[in-house]
Formats: C-alpha cells, sequence, structure tokens
C-alpha cells in the first residue's frame, strides 16, 4: 500500500486522506488527539505504524476481521 501510495498524484493523494485519517483516528483510539495531521508525505508512515501497534498490543478490539477489511478497502480505493 505504501508503494502505490507514492506513486499517486497529489490530488488523487489528498482525496484519499480524509479516509485514511478516518482509520488513524480509529486505531489511535483515546490517544487520536495526540495524532497529528501531518499531510500525506507521512500519513501513510502514521497508518503502517499503528497497524503495527494494534497487531502488537492486541488493538484493544479494533484488530479484527474489520481492520483487514478497512485496509483492503483502502488499498482499492487507492487505484
Amino acid at each position: 500500500m505504501v508503494q502505490r501510495w507514492r506513486q499517486l498524484p497529489l490530488d488523487h493523494a489528498l482525496s484519499c486522506v480524509p479516509a485514511v485519517r478516518s482509520l488513524l483516528v480509529d486505531l489511535a483510539g483515546d490517544d487520536a488527539h495526540l495524532l497529528p495531521d501531518l499531510g500525506p508525505a507521512v500519513v501513510m508512515d502514521q497508518l503502517a505504524v499503528l497497524v503495527h501497534d494494534a497487531y502488537e498490543t492486541g488493538g484493544q478490539g479494533v484488530v479484527t476481521d474489520s481492520l483487514a477489511a478497512r485496509l483492503v478497502q483502502l488499498r482499492r480505493d487507492l487505484s
């Protein structure tokens, strides 16, 4: 997904940022207020870190088939 993100034209990436941010906020949970909006250049790095952390820590309920489904849908939206 990160490789595809880097290939996107800026306008398409910007149109996908809200969907990525929504997933980031869900993954961050109570700590979402600590999650800075650093723009499209960094958003995939943030997603990679939060997905890794969610799987590493058990994700407090977000690591389910729904997370995998949301990641799949996000990847499809990048096409």
